[in-house]
């Protein structure tokens, strides 16, 4: 099937990302089936900076692994850009994501035996163009990383980890981030860093951005908080289920 790309605008602005009627759920061993998303509609502009807020278990990574084609949706669509990411196969998911998304991961998937400055390097090939060693420099000593380019992930400190994880990420010059809990394994001395270099590199650069955070120090500082709990439909009928159970 053709994949048909198609610019929507709306009073004046772009949508980066539309998400429409998205569920997703798991097989359980029983035949049962475990719903962990049900979205009916969700969208972020080009440009803007988003954090998602959820207790623990409530599909936030599980939103971005399906937003970044890392996981396909068990139904519903996910447009980015004006691609439709979930009918692309998993090759075209890859390619797509290196080109176009960058991803901030809770693990930081760093390969070890690289150094901080050959990982953000090797990082830009995914998507098929040159290496720009200028630019992937710039970016370590944005996050206070100039001293440390030519360590490799074991010599450097957890958070120093996440932070080559953030440079990675925006080496591409994508046009949206997925930042999965950035601060949460970093000191509490550069956690501002990291969040300045994402917030300004993003804005410079038109990049859109998706935060997932715990920490209300780092929601405070967005213009647009969502709560997963209010987007997520799966979430506020565990909540009527338990409210008819107690009543009951």
């Amino acid at each position: 099937m053709p994949v048909i790309k198609i610019h929507c605008f709306y009073f004046r602005y772009y949508i980066m990302l539309e998400i429409k009627n998205l569920k997703k759920s798991y097989l359980l061993p029983d035949g049962e089936d475990l719903p962990i998303l049900e979205i009916p509609q969700w969208s972020v502009e080009a440009g803007e900076q988003v954090v998602v807020v959820g207790a623990s278990g409530c599909g936030k990574t599980t939103l971005l692994h399906i937003i970044a084609g890392i996981l396909r949706p068990s139904s519903g669509h996910v447009l980015i850009d004006g691609w439709d990411t979930p009918i692309l196969t998993e090759a075209e998911r890859d390619q797509f994501r290196a080109r176009r998304i960058g991803y901030v991961f809770q693990t930081f998937n760093l390969l070890q035996g690289f150094t901080a400055l050959e990982n953000v390097m090797i990082g830009m090939t995914f998507a098929g163009t040159r290496s720009d060693r200028h630019r992937a420099k710039d970016l370590l000593e944005k996050v206070g990383l100039g001293h440390r380019l030519h360590h490799k992930p074991a010599q450097l400190s957890v958070g120093e980890q996440q932070r080559v994880s953030v440079a990675r990420a925006l080496a591409n010059k994508p046009k949206l981030v997925l930042a999965d809990e950035p601060t949460a394994n970093v000191d509490v001395g550069n956690q501002q860093q990291v969040i300045d270099m994402l917030r300004n590199t993003c804005e410079e650069e038109n990049v859109a951005l998706i935060l997932v955070t715990h920490a209300p120090e780092v929601a405070s500082q967005f213009k647009r908080v969502d709560k997963l709990a209010e987007i997520n439909l799966v979430v506020s009928k565990r909540k009527d289920s338990k409210n008819e159970d107690n009543e009951s």
